[in-house]
């Protein structure tokens, strides 16, 4: 018996409380997952991150993991009249491009301060997707506020190695309530830290590859011109030349739709105006017109230099002379024509002449601009220089009076549906037309109209503004894009459909530059407590586990049985006999 009592009150059987602890467990596990709430996920889109004769440049990071923060200063600095800047080397600055202190945002990057990461806030009106959503005057209430900012900014950035991660995003209601609490808590004296809790960044993403090797695509199509009977010599040649692609400095977001995308829009526009007068003998010119669509422009024109020598010595012989379109649809009454021979080279003066006449007759004012190329010099400021070095006669017309520095100007962050306008850009292409024309059918220097307005020959402003609307949607960057892309198949079914001989040149980039991928990522943002409010709630559930652990002991088993839970048991040697 006595055996039988000290088995009953010194050994505890734990099977009889595993269901209330089991439930308590649930209720803490459950407790902390609320410590973390999923507030908004956002697109995000990486800084450009390339390699220029292997020196690095842009986000050299992809991954991200930090707390956020909405100011460069310490809080209170500001108050006290000493400005002390915060330690922001494991926080995300989130920083509204409406709100953005360009010298201060240039000191950090230029004295490489080192940060968690780096959040720009773009105005929704740049948000490509809400090209039919925005009112032109909201967009120019935005843009009076921001371009200026932004073009520094992305030249900033390009230029520039960032050894932390630096994304874009659009200004939303759910980003933007974030933010306002994220300055509260600023101003508050309680930024964001693993102790204090608050609003944690997180882009999931594995780090940037290097783009083996990146490729160009090269497309062209024909409209032949008609021989005259018995003429067995080579007919003249005109080509109608723009570059497609783009380089900014989020490449998920560079559209370019007036650099290039207006040059593009022009170019199908031509191609379809003359496809229409080549389609009939009568009407048929005694030149070849050819179109080319060419990639590679943000680098030196590369694929332009290889398209030019790709050309049978006979083909590039024959061309007269090659019109390049760049920027063409501002809404300025002034266009210029950049060319790298003399103004007084006969041929120079034909094409301006001509040109300036027709532009005088639609209220446009044109500029003759003479840029003398330097073999020597690897840099290619203008498409038509890649023709002029191979001494062909050749003209850029563009809204740009001078030459754009390197790796500006390419259809960036600014460059965006609402700098083109409809109207500027059908005025444009009428020009274009009307001056080509005139060479063609011999009519220079009198007044004709041959594509007039409400003619069979007029130009179509449906079929301008469904190809800048999807140009404007669709980013161009060149490493970017696949052999096989849907953009790279559209353009060229397009040429098809007004020209004949269509085929897509495939070329290597060639090689100082390296591009590394991972241009578009998803933002989570989650709200966290404070390590002070874990280990309060942590307190509190431990006890109550305690106090519901007792309970249960006492109600069944009696205050004896729990008292010999935390009893030191007796010792159990065994004597010998």
């Amino acid at each position: 018996m006595g055996s039988s009592e000290r088995k009953s009150v010194g050994v505890f059987e734990p099977t009889m409380y595993t269901t209330p602890m089991v439930v308590v467990v649930l209720i803490l596990l459950t407790a902390c997952a609320e410590l973390c709430d999923g507030v908004a996920v956002v697109d995000v889109y990486r800084l450009v991150q390339y390699d220029l004769n292997g020196v690095p440049f842009g986000s050299r990071i992809a991954s991200l993991n930090h707390h956020a923060a909405s100011s460069l200063f310490s809080p209170g600095s500001s108050v006290s009249g000493n400005s002390v800047a915060a330690d922001l080397s494991r926080a995300v600055l989130i920083l509204p491009l409406r709100e953005l202190n360009l010298t201060l945002i240039r000191e950090y990057i230029e004295q490489k301060t080192i940060l968690g990461g780096l959040l720009f806030l773009l105005p929704s009106v740049f948000n490509p997707e809400n090209i039919d959503t925005t009112s032109e005057a909201d967009y120019n209430l935005a843009q009076d506020v921001s371009k200026d900012v932004l073009v520094e900014v992305e030249r900033l950035l390009i230029h520039a190695s960032i050894p932390y991660p630096v994304y874009f995003a659009f200004e939303s209601d759910d980003v933007n309530s974030v933010l306002a609490d994220i300055k509260r808590n600023d101003a508050s004296g309680q930024p964001a830290t693993a102790t204090t809790g608050g609003y944690k960044l997180v882009v999931p993403t594995s780090e940037p590859r290097k783009i083996g090797t990146p490729t160009i695509a090269n497309i062209q199509g024909w409209l032949p011109g008609l021989k005259a009977d018995g003429d067995s010599s080579q007919l003249p040649t005109i080509a109608i030349v723009a570059s497609y692609d783009t380089f900014g400095a989020a490449p998920a977001l560079s559209m370019g739709s007036d650099s290039n995308g207006s040059g593009v829009v022009a170019l199908f526009e031509l191609a379809r105006l003359f496809s229409i007068l080549y389609s009939n003998p009568k009407t048929r010119g005694s030149y070849n017109l050819l179109f080319g669509l060419t990639s590679g422009g943000p680098y030196n024109y590369n694929g332009t230099y290889k398209w030019i020598r790709s050309f049978d010595q006979r083909i590039r012989e024959s061309i007269d002379y090659a019109i390049c379109l760049n920027s063409i649809g501002s809404s300025s009454d002034e266009l210029w024509v950049h060319v790298s021979k003399p103004p007084e080279n006969a041929y120079v003066k034909q094409i301006f002449e001509v040109i300036s006449s027709v532009a005088e007759e639609l209220g446009l004012t044109v500029g003759l601009k003479h840029k003398k190329i330097n073999i020597s010099n690897s840099r290619v400021a203008w498409e038509h220089e890649q023709f002029s070095r191979l001494r062909v006669t050749a003209a850029t017309l563009s809204k740009l009076s001078v030459a754009p520095d390197w790796l500006e100007s390419t259809g960036g962050l600014p460059d965006n549906r609402h700098t083109v306008n409809e109207n500027a850009l059908v005025r444009s292409v009428k020009l274009v037309a009307e001056s080509l024309a005139r060479h063609i059918y011999g009519q220079s220097g009198r007044t004709i109209d041959v594509f007039a307005d409400n003619s069979s020959l007029a130009v179509n402003p449906s079929h301008i503004r469904s190809w800048l609307n999807l140009l404007s949607t669709t980013p161009r960057v060149a490493p970017f894009l696949s052999r096989n892309d849907p953009l790279i198949t559209a353009l060229k079914q397009e040429l098809s459909e007004y020209t004949v001989g269509v085929n897509v040149q495939h070329e290597v980039l060639d090689g100082m530059f390296t591009f590394y991928d991972s241009t578009r990522s998803k933002l989570h943002i989650y709200q966290v407590a404070s390590v002070t409010f874990d280990l309060l709630l942590l307190l509190v559930l431990g006890s109550y586990m305690i106090i519901l652990f007792s309970f249960l002991v006492i109600i069944t088993r009696g205050l004896d049985d729990l008292i010999s839970i935390f009893r030191r048991p007796p010792s159990r040697k065994v004597k010998s006999a």
